[in-house]
């Protein structure tokens, strides 16, 4: 063993060498800096490394002076940050620049104990690194994140980011306004997402989504309705994809993007209605120019006929007869054009005015029109129609309706029975329905469905009956936006089912 004073002396000649080579060969620029309580900057040492980075030769190594290299403004700021030491501070960190005649442009950053003496002389023991590449990476990030923001602001798409084991969502600005949100109103599960989707349209989107999830499409795309804070509701389109999985292969992050198509849809629904409009109306012309071709066809063959008939006959008596059969003839055309007046006019004006009517001021006026057929027919009325029940239709079509489907009840009822006549009203989808229900003959539908609301179509022997009621009412109804259905069985009664628009 070695003798104590011998031993030391040797551990403290061996630690000096270790300090010198460490200084010596370590990469970073080793220095002390001293600030003077006058506020000049010296540098007590520095090691070799300060020759590679601030590029001298060993002439300007002799009377080096940081001043030299580092840019004016980011020394006096490296001074300021010096001189302002607290007096409790004991480590210090500072970014400066410095403009090397090779390299140019360089970030460094200097760390350091700091140390005071009795006399107010500042002392930095610390080393300097090169951070150009870092401080090069942020800018590029910064760069890259102000691009992103700006395309995020910019795009009329929202974007969102799902964490799928929290359930936690990141919404763009974009993506919170299309939605309606702040960032107080979060969302972290799916339950509370799956709230927010229109009930019809849930069932759709979690096919859709979930079929994404089990990797059986390349990417989620859906288009539904959702519900803003305000309780309205918007069509959004959610595009979206698997962007991270965890060891497993499960998935684990969702990315995607959010656009509102409340626009592109109501446009899609009035280009649908008009559409349908549009069909309805070259139905409504085609049906019109056969019933034209065909009513008209047959009293102007009529009219032949009997004209031929005078220019042939010479009996005045007969002559006289067929003058009557030319009257009924004219009087049956005269008739048949009245009915194409009034049907021309319900299919030229379908814009009637609607007014929101009292369905059971109407139907009273009504029943009250007709009390005396009522009476001598002995017609038992049921009303089940709540006493606050309005609907948005035209009066006088309301009033021809009624006063159809009553007349038409009451003048086929069954010859076995007490005629009873049954109105009600309820909802369906959202809509308004009367049911006017009878006891009555009854219609076989298999045999007469399809014809039912033609014009001049009968079914039943009454000598009154000409097939112009049903016909008119239907195209009523239609006018208005509504439908019209009808239930029948022979010899047990009708019901109608009268489908009214809620549109005003």
């Amino acid at each position: 063993m070695l003798q104590k004073p011998y031993a030391e002396k040797k551990f403290n000649s061996d630690n000096g060498i270790f300090y010198k080579k460490l200084v010596t060969k370590i990469p970073d620029l080793i220095f002390q800096l001293s600030l003077s309580p006058t506020g000049d900057l010296s540098s007590p040492f520095l090691n070799k490394a300060v020759i590679n980075y601030f590029e001298l030769s060993r002439q300007e190594l002799r009377n080096f002076d940081l001043s030299q290299r580092i840019v004016p403004d980011d020394f006096q700021k490296l001074l300021s940050s010096i001189q302002s030491l607290d007096k409790n501070t004991d480590f210090w960190s500072h970014e400066f620049r410095a403009i090397l005649p090779t390299k140019g442009l360089r970030w460094f950053k200097a760390v350091a104990n700091v140390e005071r003496d009795i006399y107010n002389y500042i002392s930095l023991y610390g080393r300097i690194s090169d951070i150009t590449e870092e401080k090069q990476r942020d800018i590029e990030l910064k760069i890259s994140e102000e691009r992103f923001q700006f395309a995020m602001e910019a795009s009329s798409n929202g974007i969102w980011d799902l964490d799928l084991r929290t359930g936690k969502v990141f919404f763009s600005p974009q993506s919170l306004r299309i939605l309606e949100l702040t960032q107080d109103d979060v969302i972290d599960t799916n339950e509370k997402w799956d709230e927010r989707i229109h009930p019809d349209d849930l069932e759709k989107y979690l096919k859709d989504f979930n079929m994404h999830i089990k990797s059986e499409t390349d990417y989620f795309e859906n288009a539904k309705r959702m519900k803003t804070k305000s309780g309205n509701y918007k069509w959004i389109l959610s595009s979206g994809k698997i962007i991270e999985r965890d060891k497993n292969g499960l998935p684990t992050r969702l990315t995607g993007t959010h656009t509102d198509i409340t626009s592109q849809k109501e446009n899609e629904t009035a280009i649908l209605k008009n559409s349908q409009i549009i069909n309805e109306q070259n139905s409504r012309l085609l049906n019109f120019a056969h019933i034209v071709s065909h009513n008209l066809s047959s009293h102007t063959g009529n009219f032949k006929m009997l004209l031929d008939l005078i220019e042939t006959e010479n009996d005045s008596e007969t002559v006289l007869e067929i003058f009557e059969h030319l009257k009924t003839s004219s009087n049956a055309l005269n008739q048949t054009i009245e009915h194409l007046k009034e049907l021309v006019d319900i299919n030229t004006h379908m814009v009637h005015k609607k007014e929101n009517l009292d369905l059971n001021l109407y139907l009273n006026k009504v029943l009250g029109i007709l009390s005396e057929e009522i009476s001598n027919n002995k017609v038992k009325i049921f009303k089940q129609i709540p006493k606050k029940c309005n609907i948005a239709f035209n009066p006088s079509y309301l009033e021809s309706i009624l006063l159809n489907f009553t007349t038409n009840a009451i003048k086929y009822s069954h010859p076995d029975r007490t005629p009873e006549i049954y109105y009600s009203m309820r909802k369906e989808d959202g809509k308004c329905v009367l049911e006017i229900k009878d006891n009555g003959l009854g219609i076989d539908l298999e045999k007469h469905g399809r014809k039912l609301f033609g014009m001049y179509k009968t079914f039943h022997k009454n000598k009154n009956s000409r097939g112009i009621g049903l016909f008119i009412t239907k195209n009523q109804i239609e006018s208005m936006g509504g439908n019209i259905e009808v239930e029948s069985k022979t010899n047990i009664g009708t019901t109608f089912k009268i489908f009214f628009s809620n549109e005003v």
